[in-house]
Parts: structure tokens; sequence; C-alpha cells
């Protein structure tokens, strides 16, 4: 149902006929949107539809070529972020802005440092942070180094820095994409506690489940444009999706061919250690066959980030033995483990999925780009590398303006169908996804889900790591959960309980290490 427009009284932001140009492209058309005091407004649409840059020019990031922005019932002119936090708005972005070799308190009072006899109070800037920490709940420890946190714990931190500043409307730009699902959970309880203290949430995302689970209302942009706002109790997920994307979008597990192939990787008996020297990987050993996918999950942390290490070469193991397509690659570097037939979408698309500085031509050629057809005679075929590279944005519908277009330029999810786009058209043998939908939107993902299944239909091993358990449900043809570094179950997705799979990732009863 539609919901009705709110009184101005009631309202704590309102943009009015937001218009953005970059050079010939619209990226905000004629949009507005009315936040209400004391709810939790969900912003969606499809990559590339807008959201990011309606919530920049509100936030100040960059100017509106056209519109107004009223905060609080007055007219605001908002030129820069300093400005939006004066008027009491605050942004947590995608990508994370903390200082890592700081402390938890440095990086909250970062700029606005207590002081005391002309030098900063380090006691107070702690126990400021304790405080806030406590009327929040969103706990941390002040004194420790932001290098040492988890990503969760990283969201909390910039959740704080925004409410030290006096924020009263929060934006939150993807909140959950590097959060397990209990953490998102608890995210969203304490977005819930902040709104019933009367503040406002912006909150962005790609994942309907949590629109309907945490939302008040939701705004749905397509296009640039605004479609509608609905009041989440009164829609569905379906006529969400089908606003975003301009079609139906199915939900339910991916029908699917019988299994059987030979095996293509294998894990013995792997050890591992991580970067601090502790064991992360403990006696690990299960196999994936071709035209079959294996899903790993497990709550964050648990050992699966060394795992795709250790099997993609980038980090060795201890003990234990690694087979790719028969060949023993066991503490082999990367560049031997992809000669041996793999192919890699690693978790962090910014470290080490793509080159922003590059082209999507550049990032597609990647790896490539000593073989024929890509070059010869030790020259890169250029034209041959932008005609693969505008088959791929078309394949997967990569949001940009052609091939030469710098990846820099395009949003977080268009970044990953890049990564996406390289490493499926790679023709290997194995395929490691390593969170794969991470960052994009309805449409995009079953895109991306249609073509894990084309890989397997075509007899390609794929393992599948994802914190998104609907993901692996989805796809997965065996599931394998993970715990405190070790293979805690093996479960068949076909008829596995979400709560049955939850106990297990919390350490439940053991079962029998995955049959091989």
């Amino acid at each position: 149902m539609t919901a009705a427009p709110p009184k101005d009284s009631d309202l704590a932001v309102e943009l009015v006929g937001i218009t953005k140009r970059f050079g010939a492209f619209t990226a905000n058309r004629d949009v507005s949107l009315a936040v209400r005091r004391g709810e939790i407004h969900a912003l969606i649409g499809e990559n590339g539809a807008g959201k990011t840059t309606l919530m920049n020019c509100l936030f100040g990031m960059i100017v509106p070529d056209e519109g107004q922005i009223r905060v609080d019932g007055r007219a605001a002119t908002i030129l820069s972020p300093q400005d939006a936090i004066r008027l009491g708005l605050g942004m947590v972005h995608q990508h994370f802005k903390l200082v890592p070799s700081l402390t938890v308190a440095e990086n909250i009072f970062l700029g606005m440092e207590p002081t005391r006899g002309g030098l900063i109070d380090r006691a107070a800037q702690s126990a400021r942070v304790r405080d806030l920490s406590r009327r929040t709940g969103l706990t941390v420890d002040p004194d420790r180094p932001v290098r040492e946190l988890s990503v969760g714990i990283e969201q909390r931190v910039e959740i704080l820095k925004v409410l030290a500043r006096g924020a009263r409307t929060v934006i939150l730009d993807e909140p959950t994409a590097v959060l397990t699902p209990q953490e998102s959970r608890d995210l969203f309880r304490t977005l819930r506690g902040f709104t019933e203290a009367g503040m406002s949430v912006i909150l962005i995302t790609h994942h309907l489940d949590e629109v309907m689970a945490a939302s008040d209302r939701v705004t749905v942009l397509r296009d640039g444009a605004a479609i509608g706002t609905e009041v989440t109790a009164e829609t569905t997920e379906g006529r969400l999706a089908q606003m975003m994307v301009g079609r139906p979008v199915t939900f339910g597990r991916k029908a699917r061919a019988a299994t059987g192939g030979a095996t293509v990787l294998s894990l013995r008996n792997v050890d591992a250690h991580d970067d601090r020297g502790l064991q992360a990987l403990h006696d690990v050993s299960f196999a994936v066959r071709a035209g079959e996918i294996v899903a790993i999950a497990g709550v964050d942390g648990n050992g699966q980030t060394e795992l795709a290490e250790v099997i993609s070469g980038l980090r060795r193991l201890s003990h234990g033995q690694i087979t790719l397509s028969g060949r023993d690659v066991s503490g082999a570097p990367a560049d031997q483990v992809r000669a041996a037939g793999l192919a890699h979408v690693p978790a962090d698309r910014l470290v080490r999925g793509v080159d922003t500085r590059e082209t999507i031509s550049a990032n597609i050629l990647m790896g490539r780009q000593h073989q024929a057809p890509w070059a010869r005679g030790g020259i890169i075929r250029w034209g041959i590398v932008r005609e693969a590279a505008k088959g791929l944005i078309g394949r997967f519908d990569i949001r940009t303006q052609g091939p030469d277009a710098p990846v820099k330029s395009l949003s977080g999810g268009n970044m990953q169908k890049v990564v996406l786009a390289r490493e499926f058209s790679q023709e290997k043998p194995f395929l490691l996804v390593d969170q794969p939908t991470r960052g994009v939107d309805i449409g995009a993902m079953e895109g991306i889900h249609d073509e894990v299944m084309r890989q397997r239909a075509a007899g390609v091993a794929v393992l599948l790591i994802s914190v998104q358990l609907d993901e692996c449900l989805r796809l997965a043809d065996r599931l394998l959960v993970m715990f405190n570094g070790r293979i805690q179950a093996e479960m068949d997705p076909e008829t596995a309980t979400l709560d049955e799979i939850g106990l297990q990732m919390m350490g439940g009863r053991t079962s029998e290490r995955a049959a091989e």
C-alpha cells in the first residue's frame, strides 16, 4: 500500500525534486523523499539506481543541480559534510573510513579531541566512549587499535563516531554487507532503540528481508527516479522486488540436474594459521566434484577467510594436502594454483578484486595479459580486450558508460560484477566464490545466481563461501558449516532448517566429517 504523505511537522528530513547530473548521465531525476522523526526509512533500488548519490547530496558529499533539502522543517544549504553534521545528519558509508593505527576512542573523537592542559585527555576520551557505548548498546573497547577489530566492531565504531558528533538522523549505506546474520539482527535492534528515542534512520540496503524486518516505510528508486513509497507492514517482498527491477523476481531454490562428476578439489587434514600466528584451520577435509556446488556457511571469523586464502595460494598451510585437478598444490603460490585450474572471486573486491585506478577493460584482462587471444608477441590486443569487456558488460548487466570507464566510477555492486565477469569467463575447472553477492541488489543477485548455476551445468566444481544462508540454501548441493576453524557439520540444503544450521554455526552438536 502506498504510504500517505507525512505532515511537515513530522518530518526530520525532506528532499524535494533533487536532480543530479554527471555530464550526460543523470544519476537522480526529480527525486523527492520524506523521512519522519522516529522511523527507519529504507531506500532500495538496483545498483546504479541513484541511492548513494541521493544520500551523498543529503550529506553534502556532492551538491545537487536542482531541488531543495529541508531539515527539521527548514530549508537547508548543505555544501559539505561539515554543514550536514552541524544540522544533525550523520552518514556511515559502505566502505569504512577509519584509521587502522589509531584506537577506537581516537577514531571516534578524531578532530574534536577533549583536552586538558593543552594536551589530549585520553582518559576522558575513553570514558566518553564507554558512556556512549553503554547508552547505545554498541559495545566496544575504546583503547583497542582499530586494526585488531572485526568488521562488525568496526561498523559499531563508525556509528559511534557519527553519534558522538550529535547526529539526529543517521544514514547507513549497505550496513549489513560485511555483517553476519546475528550481527545484522543486533544492529537492527540498536537502530530501533535509536528511533524509539526520537532519532531517524535512513537505511540503504539490497536485502528485502531486512527491509521487511527493520523498516517502517520504504522508498524505491529505479533508473534515478523515485518509483514510490510503501508502508512496510502493508507490502510484500515480491511487490518491492518488482518495483525495483520492473519485472517479477524468483526467490526459491534453483532447479538442477543430478550431480556425480569426478573430484576436482580435495582437502585432506589441512591446518593453517592466521596473521597473528594462531591456528585458524583445524584438520579440514572435504572435496568438491565437477558439476557440484558445495557451500561453506558460518559466522564470519570462523576460518572461512583463511580457508579461501589457503585454497587460492594466498596463505601457506601448516599441515595437510590440497589437490586441484589431480595436481598437488599444497603450499603452491597463487599463480601456480591458478594455472592448475582456479578461478577466484575474493571476498574483498577493493583489496584483491579490482584495481579502481584502471578501466573495466583492464580489470577484465587481469591474469590473462600474457595469454592468447588477449596478447600476441608480448603486446596486448586492446581491441579484443574491449570487445570481450563489452560482451561481459552486457552479460552481467554492469551499469556503466562503456569498457573504458574507470572502475572507480562504478557503484560497489557494479565493481563486484566486474570481478564476477572476469572470473566466471575464465573457463577454469574450479571456481572459488567468496561472498559473491555482497553489496549487490535483488535483480543482480538473481543474475549472479543464474551464472553460478550455469557454471555448475557446464561441469565446473564450485566452492561457495557465504554468510547469506538463503544464498547457500538456494544454490548448494551440499552445505558445510564451519565453526572455530573446523568443519562442524555437513547438511542437506534440501532438508536443513535455518534453526538447525544456526545451531551448528554456533558450535552445536558436531557431526561426522564431511564425506569425500
